[in-house]
């Protein structure tokens, strides 16, 4: 699930990232012909399903993916049962969210690959760059509105939440809410990670500002938060990676869920450590899913999206500790007892309005530096 390039929701900035699109597109010079312009249209407009889809997908014999690796949320595994069903060969090329729509882009003329998996705030950019086709996966109408695009432009796969990764070893008392953390009893316990340029760390603070009353659209709230808890001295300055932990140096970090359980997971000593949704408030995220328009297997990417979007997909993404976008699923007890229960989510709010959003991920840098640096 863990790699080096994967994702800009856990590495860099957004802003960053959508600076490195425009460059990639504009490095270019791959204007789409005219023929195929038209082939994309048409193949936006095309819609097999059942045995029809099923015989075209084989006579595809292929799908190309970007930013879909084996090691991510389990995907090795879902894409060899798809494969097999399907008698068909598939290749990725690992990448960030923002390269993966530069790719589709620039490479319009002469289509490589057929599907991807970015960021939430993405799936905007990639309809901005007209680079997306629309497809409806049978449950689509299960995926919560919040995490879809209302044309089928993207879809959400599954969702991340801000969570703490809690080791017991070092902490007597399990912190349950964001509130717990200023108290004494955690001084120089909190790691965030690195709020100028990580964006799961950026997140962490909007997941603050939801706590205590605020919003993407107010991160006042989340902004003093972490402000008191620096001036209380329990904000501790140090990265959230998986080695830190290793080491037995991180008494509570603050983490995507996905990542806190696939830490756990690796840790020689996994059963000192407990993942939590903090109880006053937190955020949720997801990854979606994007079909190039100008996909030469258009039909194995709406089959592979519809495998994911099936129970069976969902379960599998689960198994590699991503939680499944469809609430309908019912997840088996031997995948769901690795998981954070459920119930845990109540306090759990979605992103709706991705441009405020856009914009916080430019301005928290500076407001981390002025506000919550300052005071430690």
């Amino acid at each position: 699930m863990f790699k080096s390039t994967k994702k800009s929701i856990i590495l860099l900035t957004i802003g960053t990232l959508l600076a490195s699109s425009i460059l990639a597109g504009c490095g270019t010079n791959s204007t789409p012909t005219a023929a195929n312009a038209d082939k994309g249209t048409k193949l936006a407009n095309s819609e097999l399903t059942g045995q029809a889809l099923k015989d075209a997908v084989k006579k595809e014999g292929k799908i190309v993916s970007y930013g879909m690796p084996d090691d991510w949320a389990n995907l090795g595994e879902i894409w060899s049962n798809f494969t097999k069903q399907y008698d068909i060969t598939h290749s990725d090329t690992d990448m960030t969210s923002a390269e993966e729509i530069a790719k589709f882009d620039a490479e319009k003329a002469n289509a490589v690959a057929d599907i991807g998996d970015v960021g939430i705030t993405f799936g905007n950019v990639a309809i901005s760059r007209d680079v997306v086709q629309p497809h409806k996966a049978p449950t689509w109408n299960e995926v919560p509105d919040w995490a879809k695009d209302k044309d089928g432009l993207w879809t959400g796969e599954y969702a991340g939440t801000i969570a703490f990764l809690v080791n017991t070893k070092l902490v007597k008392t399990v912190p349950q809410s964001w509130s717990d953390l200023l108290k004494p009893e955690y001084k120089g316990a909190v790691v965030t990670g690195d709020v100028l340029k990580a964006a799961q760390s950026q997140a962490a603070v909007l997941a603050a500002a939801f706590a205590n009353g605020g919003d993407e659209n107010n991160l006042t709230p989340g902004i003093d938060y972490f402000k008191k808890l620096s001036q209380a001295g329990n904000l501790k300055p140090s990265d959230n990676v998986f080695a830190i932990f290793q080491k037995g140096e991180i008494p509570i970090g603050i983490l995507w869920d996905f990542n806190a359980l696939g830490y756990r997971s690796r840790l020689a000593d996994k059963e000192n450590y407990q993942v939590v949704i903090p109880s006053d408030g937190t955020v949720s995220s997801a990854y979606v899913s994007v079909i190039n328009k100008y996909a030469p297997h258009p039909n194995a990417a709406k089959a592979f999206q519809d495998y994911l979007l099936s129970d069976e997909g969902q379960i599998l993404l689960a198994k590699g500790f991503a939680r499944p976008i469809r609430d309908k699923v019912q997840i088996p007890a031997d995948v769901a007892k690795n998981m954070v229960p459920k119930e845990q989510y109540a306090s759990a709010k979605p992103i709706k309005d991705f441009s405020a959003w856009e914009n916080d991920m430019k301005t928290i840098p500076d407001l981390w530096r002025n506000n919550v640096v300052v005071a430690q």
